[in-house]
């Protein structure tokens, strides 16, 4: 639990760090995903130390995900986005709602009842079947990206941010179904291009879109398949009798992290380190001042 609690910190400062890079990255032409986005998202320092912290946050996730069901695992990282505005109300002087403070109360709250629940990992190995299927859905990533970056603006946001959540929920299980190293494994590519089209998919939706309502799609997508798979087809269980306790603490868990969806990116802020927008999404105007709450 501590390496899961841990990769969530991780996350949740990287996420800070990208998304200031992705928005201070030169934007192409056109609508839709914007491959050289990560090039030139790539030269800014900002988002090459997220890049960093989130390698720390994989290996972390990697040793949590070999030990702890893919639910808690799954609700921890949806977590970091009260990391995220907790950094954001200290470092940026971004103002939090009572909302929003009740709701990074709320998360610690569904992560507690979920340590107190879960029992231990799943030993099924899942079938050839499942690994073809994460393949399957690992490339299907990549074409809704297609797709979801030729819809209008405000749909976009949201099948880009599904799409890269699904991503990222491809990896969760891919990590639990490695078994060495064997490069005959489908698991492997579903890995490696689940993960590539996460990322992917996540910069152009913060550039493009409403930040909330990626944010919003992105955990919903990271979350709900994977814990479903992880019990279902590889025997992820709960201690006895309290699977209650932990489907509560994992929906309530997510539920306070989707409230704090917006710190999916948080405010922009000049050389000084003053915040010189609110909410920072598609449309945001200015501030009104350094504390501006941005709900």
């Amino acid at each position: 639990m501590i390496c899961a609690l841990a990769s969530s910190v991780c996350f949740g400062a990287a996420s800070v760090l990208q998304a200031m890079g992705a928005r201070a990255a030169t934007p192409g032409t056109g609508g839709g995903v914007d491959v050289a986005l990560m090039g030139r998202a790539l030269r800014q320092w900002r988002y090459l130390v997220g890049l960093g912290l989130d390698g720390t946050g994989f290996v972390l996730q990697i040793v949590a995900l070999r030990t702890l069901p893919i639910y808690v695992v799954g609700a921890a990282l949806a977590a970091s986005l009260a990391v995220t505005a907790v950094i954001a109300s200290r470092l940026l002087r971004v103002r939090l709602s009572r909302v929003e403070w009740t709701a990074v109360a709320v998360v610690c709250a569904g992560l507690a009842l979920l340590a107190l629940a879960a029992g231990k990992e799943g030993h099924r190995e899942g079938s050839d079947a499942l690994r073809w299927a994460l393949l399957a859905a690992a490339v299907g990533v990549l074409l809704l990206g297609v797709v979801g970056g030729r819809l209008p603006q405000r749909p976009r946001a949201l099948v880009l941010g599904l799409g890269a959540g699904f991503g990222f929920g491809v990896v969760e299980v891919a990590v639990r179904l490695i078994d060495g190293i064997d490069f005959a494994d489908p698991v492997w590519y579903a890995l490696l291009v689940g993960g590539g089209a996460a990322f992917l998919l996540l910069t152009s939706a913060l550039q493009r879109g409403s930040v909330t309502t990626a944010t919003a799609g992105a955990v919903l997508g990271e979350t709900i398949g994977p814990a479903i798979i992880g019990v279902v087809w590889l025997g992820d269980r709960t201690r006895e009798g309290l699977g209650w306790l932990a489907v509560t603490g994992f929906a309530i868990a997510v539920a306070g992290s989707l409230t704090l969806a917006r710190f999916g990116e948080p405010p922009e802020v000049d050389e000084t380190g003053r915040v010189v927008t609110a909410g920072a999404g598609t449309g945001a105007g200015p501030a009104k001042g350094s504390g501006a709450d941005a709900s």
